[in-house]
This record gives C-alpha cells, structure tokens and sequence, in this order.
C-alpha cells in the first residue's frame, strides 16, 4: 500500500495536540508520537500490555520507520508504561477523536450512555476497579465520550457529568434502568436532546403504573384505547424465533407523578417472545420518553441501545480482552481503554472483505502490515 504523506501528517498533527506529561526539562530519548502510533497498533494487532508493545515495535521496527522518527529505536516497556500512567485521558480522548474524524455533527443522532467495570484494573486492599461510562454513537462506531468513576453505582452521579461534556443537542439519548432518574431527565432536557430511558424496580411507584396500565390494555382489548402497535416479523438466528411487540401510550394521565419527570410524553412495552428449541419464553420491558412518535421508531431507539453492548463493551471483553488486562497504575487503564475503543472504530470503518468480523482484521492486521497501514491511515 502507497503511504500517502497527507494522512501522515494528519494523524501527526491531531495526536501531536497532546500534552506530553513527561518531564520537560532534561533530554526525552522518544517521540510523543512514536509511543502512541506504535501503543495504538499493539492493541490493534492483538496486544494487551506494556510489554507487547514493545515486542511489536522491535519486530516491525523498519515497518514503523515508514511513517514514525524513532530517532533512538524503539522505546522499552517501562517508557510505555510511564508515558501511559501519566498522560491525560481527556486529552487523548479529544485528541484521538479529532483524528478518527466521522463524528458527525450533534442532531439526529443516537446517543447511548452505558457503564463498563475494566475488572483487572482493581487490586484487592488497595484500590477498585474503575468503572468508565460512555455515550456511544452506534452508526459512526466512535465514543462521543466517556467518565471514569470507582464504581458501577457512580453512574447515576457520573451521567450528568458526562452531558456537561458532550454535546448532545437534538440527539436521543438512551440509558438503561440505572439511569431513569429525574435529575437526569433535566440535565438531558437542559441539554437540548431527547430520552428515552428504561423503566425498572429502581423506580417502583413510576415502573409499577406503567405495568398494571398495558395489563389493563391486555384486559380490555379494545380498539378504542390510546395506543399505537408496532409488530416486527420473525427473527431467526442463532438458534432461537424471536419476536417482538411495541405499544406505545400518550395518553399518561395516569401517572400520579408524571410532572416530576420533565416533558414526559409517551410511556412504551416492548413484548418479546423467544423459542430456543422446546422453550418459549414471554418478557415485558417498559421505557419513557420526551418523544411523540410511531411505536416503529421507538422500535429502533430500544433496540440500537444494544448497540453499545454488542458494539463496545462486548467486543473490548472477548476480541480485546480488557478484563485480563493487569495496567492498574494511575491513568494506565483508562488510557488504554481509550486506544482499544480506537481501535474499535479503525477496523470497523477499514475494508476487508465481505462480512469480516474485527476478529478476523485482528488476526489480518496482526499478520499483513498493508492491512494494519490500510487501517491506520485508511485507502
């Protein structure tokens, strides 16, 4: 592949926006660059720690010399080590998104906001693992953004937080259970997006009238009652026939509280049946939202939430391995979330055939260097 000197200097003017955190004064023997570009590709090839990204760069020394400077050869496993602990995850983040570039403009958008413990990043006795939050732009497979907190029970505190750095205006905004709460539905509003947010036990007065509200539904039967019915058709795969049923409701007098939670408009059951062999199972799931829409649409919006599951959190645990990962120190683990969410999005939007999964660009990125420059710097 022709290396083109554009995207060179495209990706050495975003990530060189960074601020170096190593000492200033004194002699730096490498390249802010050098490090990222060759941490980057490590997790990109399949690498989890310090060490591989070492190993990488010595064996694709003369490769990296395409494009990096490298003017003292390639940096040992302690220098990456230090230079992550240290370095700004905000920084990089921004940073690495300016690169990334598809980021389209706030407006139209959906945003799901959802929660992830890098379980090896906790030692017992000495401190927790960290739980990040992220607000995931499913179609353009970037993180808008992300929070670091101590624990999965610091979402509620964390949500607002992260609003208040992203901007979310005209969007929707999807959140699971833990994040139905009234501040949160203001801070949303006050942001200018959308919501529609899951409905559990967590909310027992608000989850509790909605259910015995579509039980009333399911007893009368009537067509007269203020509802709109959306049904998808059989879904196979994986061994399992699902289908699912959405109603939505408008008409929310019902709900002694409804003021407390801003703009309220519609209330929706999504009704799914699954048969996995001689099994059918029946499951009822219930979600607020701002929005006046066809029960289609809230269709979508409910089911790319799972989006971030499958897209993000799924794929940093099985293709990347993150819960195994050992970088505990300092920033060391939020930062090489953010490369392997970066990653994420490098081999998503780089060809490689017709229906390759990111495992397998893994396994060709790790194999062909044209493929992993293809995905670096793209055609």
């Amino acid at each position: 592949m022709e290396l083109s000197e554009k995207a060179v200097q495209r990706i050495k003017e975003n990530l060189g926006e960074i601020p170096d955190p190593r000492r200033q004064w004194g002699y730096i023997r490498h390249k802010l660059i050098d490090l990222l570009v060759i941490g980057l590709c490590s997790i990109i090839t399949r690498g989890k720690g310090f060490d591989e990204m070492e190993e990488m760069g010595r064996d694709r020394e003369e490769w990296f010399r395409q494009f990096l400077e490298l003017p003292h050869g390639i940096p040992d496993e302690d220098t990456f080590r230090r230079l992550f602990e240290r370095l700004n995850p905000g920084e990089l983040m921004k940073c690495l998104q300016s690169w990334l570039g598809g980021m389209r403009e706030a407006g139209g958008r959906q945003v799901a906001i959802d929660g992830k413990t890098i379980r090896g990043s906790g030692k017992e006795g000495e401190h927790k693992a960290v739980h990040i939050v992220s607000a995931w732009v499913n179609e353009n497979n970037l993180v808008l953004g992300q929070l670091a907190t101590e624990e999965k029970s610091n979402e509620i505190t964390a949500i607002p937080e992260l609003l208040d750095l992203i901007d979310v205006s005209g969007d929707t905004i999807t959140i699971d259970a833990m994040g139905c709460q009234k501040e949160i539905v203001k801070k949303i509003r006050a942001k200018g997006a959308d919501y529609v947010l899951a409905v559990k036990e967590n909310q027992p007065v608000l989850y509790g009238e909605i259910r015995e509200y579509f039980a009333y539904l399911d007893e009368r039967q009537t067509k007269e009652l203020p509802e709109d019915v959306w049904e998808s058709g059989v879904e196979k795969g994986h061994g399992r026939i699902e289908q699912r049923r959405v109603r939505t409701v408008t008409d929310i007098g019902f709900l002694s509280g409804k003021k407390d939670w801003k703009d309220l408009a519609t209330v929706i059951e999504v009704r799914g049946r699954r048969t996995a062999g001689d099994e059918t199972s029946v499951t009822e799931r219930y979600f607020i939202s701002n929005k006046d829409i066809p029960a289609e649409e809230f269709g979508k919006d409910i089911r790319g939430h799972w989006g971030i599951e499958n897209g993000l959190h799924w794929m940093l645990d099985v293709n990347f391995g993150e819960d195994g990962c050992r970088a505990r120190k300092d920033n060391s683990p939020k930062n090489l979330n953010i490369l392997r969410k970066a990653a994420i999005s490098l081999l998503r939007a780089v060809d490689g055939g017709k229906r390759v999964s990111v495992k397998r660009k893994m396994l060709r990125a790790s194999l062909v260097p044209d493929f992993l420059l293809k995905a670096l710097f793209g055609k």
